[in-house]
């Protein structure tokens, strides 16, 4: 008996890579390669999404774009699920400390996306992360943080699957990536030296829920030269109290699903 295809599951992994090229947009051919699929099937899945709304496509260019029934759906759970307005405050908080560009992201199954961005006031700004990116858990100092904070054996789990190492390069090999897990649970916050992208460096701290799991992260990028280490511990700690002090909030809202 054949397998049958999961087209929901297919329709969703198309919708993440789309959200992937935003706001450029991205043509048939790249999502099709992002997510494993024919052109012919991709496209198929794509002018399917954008009949119910959930893509859209510029007449100029031809890219695919998220499509305007998803920013109502947005809407709709956003009440159950935002946490941008209560973040936004220490987001700018770090940003305005520090002059490094300051993120919050969230941890969806084996990813991290980035809800909200606020720029410092340092000229030299890494672009390596904005709102809507995705990382795999490991990657990026959100990633490694969020990863860290997990029990050995569902970051055992995770290494034994997930190669990170073909798609991101051996430094982000399992021995690696465990050397990154056991520093970031040595000082409390992650350090990515420039492993995703040369010079562009990040730090990251965990935020946690009513049920002091991790499910946020709070980060600071920039280039080398602003994370070298004697600003490190500093920019660590601040990274540290600014996360205690939101995860705090978040309790006092109530739990969310």
């Amino acid at each position: 008996m054949d397998t049958p295809v999961d087209v929901v599951g297919r329709a969703a992994v198309v919708l993440r890579a789309v959200a992937g090229h935003e706001p450029r947009g991205a043509t048939t051919t790249a999502i099709g390669r992002d997510c494993d699929l024919a052109r012919p099937t991709a496209h198929r899945l794509l002018t399917s999404l954008a009949r119910a709304g959930l893509t859209d496509r510029d007449p100029e260019t031809g890219r695919w774009l998220l499509g305007p029934e998803l920013y109502l759906l947005g809407n709709a759970a956003a009440t159950r699920y935002d946490v941008t307005a209560l973040a936004h405050p220490f987001v700018r908080r770090l940003s305005e400390a520090t002059g490094e560009s300051a993120f919050l992201s969230v941890r969806r199954g084996e990813e991290t996306i980035c809800l909200v961005r606020e720029d410092g006031s340092f000229p030299i700004r890494s672009h390596v992360l904005a709102e809507g990116v995705r990382f795999p858990l490991g990657v990026a100092s959100a990633g490694m943080v969020l990863l860290a904070h997990l029990p050995d054996t569902e970051v055992e789990e995770y290494l034994a699957h997930a190669d990170l190492g073909r798609d991101w390069g051996p430094q982000h090999a399992p021995a690696q990536v465990r050397r990154h897990v056991d520093a970031t649970r040595a000082s409390g916050y992650a350090v990515n030296p420039g492993l995703v992208v040369e010079g562009s460096w990040g730090m990251a701290a965990a935020v946690f829920d009513a049920q002091d799991q991790p499910r946020w992260a709070l980060s600071l990028t920039g280039i080398e030269r602003r994370f070298g280490p004697e600003r490190r511990p500093e920019l660590g700690e601040l990274l540290l109290t600014v996360a205690h002090d939101l995860s705090r909030s978040l309790r006092r809202r109530g739990p969310r699903p």
